[in-house]
């Protein structure tokens, strides 16, 4: 068994909730929290967005069935106001819904769409330390043909917000790959303080947003800005890249993100994690509510799309697997 570890002081796990396919992630998210961390010393936290000018529509849940199923999974749902990003930019939810998390105390961010495996107090957390996922490709910056390269973007935002560019690099990298630069997924990331992460976050994401800097001109901000923002961010208080690794990456967690591919290539204990968890009644009766689960874990699309690969010898590129399971009509999400 790993090594369990404890934090100076509880800590706070956050997810974002909304109506649709997001509200039943959560509800997923949950059930195999509280079964991964029955003795879970902090809170567990849904941020609800509100309706307001920035949503088209109203954002909140929709079925009162998942309200009750996450209560009793000892989950709480609060509300937050988005006072900068809303139907523009969902992705910004994770950022504004820091504001929910108490002032000071510690706290762990979860995207919805993640299968919680073992206790997370298997992780070695250092909150003073902040961290993220680093369970990403090469997705941004797109760099040109003719530049500017991938130092000159980067050395651009952080001289943008007075940060030490030299000391983000990973010296196991040549200049120009894109692994030299810090970057993050952001579906998981934490930090000490969720008020001095959140406002600096908004601030840096937003910046971006309203006045990139020249360097930024050929480039996409949507829907990267969160994971823009988010590396400057966490060198700005002091962190860097995990040092514990594949902890919040798989061992612990499962960064899930589409039902179809996660049983295409998961291993076998996060699928049996996955089928024992959504197997209870009470939970099979709310989760069917969303067709993506009925079909993929109820009917038995997922199980059929993991027959028809290796987990050996999977295609290299994800399209592969997606065209593979797409053809074989198992594409559910």
């Amino acid at each position: 068994m790993p090594e369990t570890h404890s934090s100076a002081k509880p800590y706070n796990v956050l997810a974002v909730i909304q109506g649709g396919r997001l509200e039943f992630e959560a509800a997923l998210f949950a059930v195999s929290f509280h079964e991964a961390n029955p003795d879970f010393a902090g809170r567990l936290i849904f941020a609800e967005p509100q309706p307001g000018p920035l949503w088209k529509d109203d954002p909140r849940i929709v079925h009162d069935e998942v309200r009750a199923l996450i209560a009793e999974q000892g989950g709480e749902i609060l509300p937050f106001e988005n006072r900068h990003f809303g139907s523009s930019y969902p992705h910004g939810n994770k950022i504004e819904a820091l504001s929910v998390l108490p002032k000071g105390e510690p706290f762990v961010f979860f995207d919805t769409d993640t299968l919680h495996i073992g206790p997370l107090a298997f992780v070695p957390f250092d909150f003073a330390r902040p961290t993220a996922s680093m369970k990403r490709e090469a997705t941004w910056p797109k760099v040109p043909l003719y530049g500017p390269g991938y130092t000159a973007i980067w050395k651009s935002l952080y001289d943008k917000f007075g940060l030490d560019f030299e000391l983000s690099l990973d010296p196991r990298f040549p200049d120009e790959y894109w692994e030299h630069y810090l970057y993050f997924n952001a579906g998981w990331f934490y930090g000490e303080d969720p008020k001095a992460f959140g406002d600096l976050f908004a601030t840096y994401a937003t910046a971006i947003r309203d006045t990139p800097p020249p360097e930024l001109d050929s480039q996409a901000l949507y829907p990267w800005l969160d994971q823009i923002a988010l590396p400057l961010v966490i060198h700005a208080l002091g962190g860097g890249r995990p040092l514990h690794s594949g902890d919040l990456d798989g061992e612990i967690t499962c960064h899930w993100r589409v039902l179809p591919l996660l049983y295409a290539h998961a291993p076998d204990k996060v699928i049996d994690t996955l089928e024992r968890v959504a197997a209870p009644n009470r939970v099979k009766k709310v989760l069917k509510l969303h067709d993506a689960f009925k079909r993929g874990i109820y009917q038995g699309r997922g199980l059929r799309a993991r027959a028809l690969f290796d987990r050996d010898n999977l295609p290299v590129k994800e399209q592969q697997i997606r065209n593979i399971i797409k053809k074989n009509k198992l594409w559910v999400r």
